[in-house]
């Protein structure tokens, strides 16, 4: 799907689905996890942004603080500093031959939000502010897609039923032709950690799935999606697919806005 430039946000109150903002484009796979490991090069440190909770008729609520971290299909797949994923969009056969061994051997390592992707709390700490277009120290970044957090390690998992979501954005910089989003996705809270096969888990944004089965996740359920991985395709995608339910709240620009439940 298309991306967005900024999309600041604040929002109040708290389905047991997991929230995105996405900025970006993107039954889950039968395979079994081998292993999906964790880089060592970057120190993992996610952006803080304070939320609005437990507002009463009078519009009173309470600060919560939260914080969002980077969907893993964004960040850097290596080994020892060697690109396990190139810049070419292909797997490099050395050491992802099959996406068990891959997932051995690779790791997806932490973010620096604002130089690399243009992501950074906003001014008040209620939100984010999102780039586009982010010319990173080693290359050029386009989007985002993020979590909002319940810890450090736990996605946050929304109730909504009988209560109010809501939520402000900046739509005056997002032209016509790309789309920025807030929505639900079925993901499971510990982003399918299980220390063993996926050592990475939500801290790190993996466990990612929504309604149209995205074929372009780089790791699903701590497995390598590199059988049959097309890289020339826009965007580059492989064998197996990533479904679960999704609730688009609002998908818009500042021309249009649509909400689709899938």
């Amino acid at each position: 799907r298309p991306s967005t430039p900024r999309l600041p946000a604040s929002w109040p109150a708290p389905p047991a689905l997991q929230m995105a903002l996405r900025a970006a484009i993107c039954s889950s796979a039968a395979v079994l996890a081998a292993a999906q490991q964790v880089g060592t090069m970057q120190t993992e440190m996610h952006p803080e942004m304070w939320l609005q909770v437990d507002c009463d008729e009078n519009g009173d609520c309470q600060w919560e603080r939260g914080e969002v971290v980077l969907d893993a299909n964004w960040r850097w797949v290596h080994k020892n500093g060697k690109n396990c994923y190139r810049d070419d969009n292909t797997w490099d056969p050395t050491y992802c031959p099959d996406g068990a061994t891959c997932a051995r051997q690779c790791g997806v390592d932490g973010a620096n939000y604002a130089s690399t992707y243009g992501v950074k709390t906003n001014s008040y700490r209620d939100g984010m502010d999102l780039n586009f277009v982010t010319e990173g120290p080693y290359s050029k970044n386009f989007g985002s897609r993020l979590y909002v957090m319940e810890d450090e390690d736990t996605y946050k998992m929304w109730k909504l039923k009988n209560k109010e979501f809501a939520f402000e954005v900046d739509v005056s910089k997002l032209p016509c032709g790309l789309n920025g989003a807030v929505y639900f996705v079925e993901m499971d809270k510990k982003g399918d950690y299980d220390g063993i096969g996926n050592t990475a888990g939500a801290k790190y944004g993996t466990g990612y799935c929504d309604a149209q089965c995205p074929h372009d996740i780089k790791f699903i359920k701590g497995e390598a999606n590199c059988q049959d991985w097309n890289s020339t395709a826009v965007p580059p995608f492989g064998h197996y697919g990533s479904c679960c339910a999704e609730m688009d709240i609002w998908e818009a620009n500042s021309m249009a806005t649509a909400f689709t439940p899938h």
